[in-house]
């Protein structure tokens, strides 16, 4: 499906009737200071194993680490983007933090269709972030993919 925008600009997404289980996607994003701190900033959540590197390297961790939830974005990033796509509504997300996310790590989120509810028009994903081939965050996310015959208007 083609979402059309304000500015004439075109977001490509997926019809409910287009998802097949095992379908995947994934992108992959370095985490840089910059995006620690930005997110601290929206959040609220100015804890100090994620600003302060001094009291950092006291924790178990020996560093800055991201947040957990800063991750767990880049799964919200794949599945309003690219699967499902423009259109997705988030109904519910599970999440399980395995290992710390620090400073410079490329992040790969991926997503991938599990099940899928045609009466509800509903799919559910497992999500995974990784870093390095390691699992840094698991969990499942149920979303509510537009059908073909409820098309926005532009």
């Amino acid at each position: 499906m083609i979402w059309t925008i304000k500015g004439n600009a075109e977001l490509l997404g997926h019809y409910f009737d287009e998802l097949r289980v095992g379908q995947s996607a994934e992108i992959t994003r370095v985490v840089g200071a910059g995006d620690i701190e930005a997110f601290a900033q929206v959040s609220g959540d100015n804890n100090p194993v994620h600003l302060d590197e001094a009291y950092a390297k006291g924790t178990p961790f020996g560093g800055r680490i991201a947040h957990g939830m800063l991750a767990a974005a880049y799964i919200s990033a794949v599945l309003g983007t690219e699967l499902p796509g423009p259109g997705a509504i988030y109904l519910s997300q599970s999440l399980r933090f395995r290992r710390p996310v620090k400073i410079g790590d490329p992040v790969t989120a991926r997503v991938t269709v599990k099940a899928l509810d045609a009466a509800k028009a509903h799919a559910t994903f497992e999500t995974l972030c990784l870093v390095a081939g390691k699992t840094v965050v698991d969990g499942e996310a149920l979303i509510m993919v537009p059908r073909r015959d409820a098309q926005p208007t532009s």
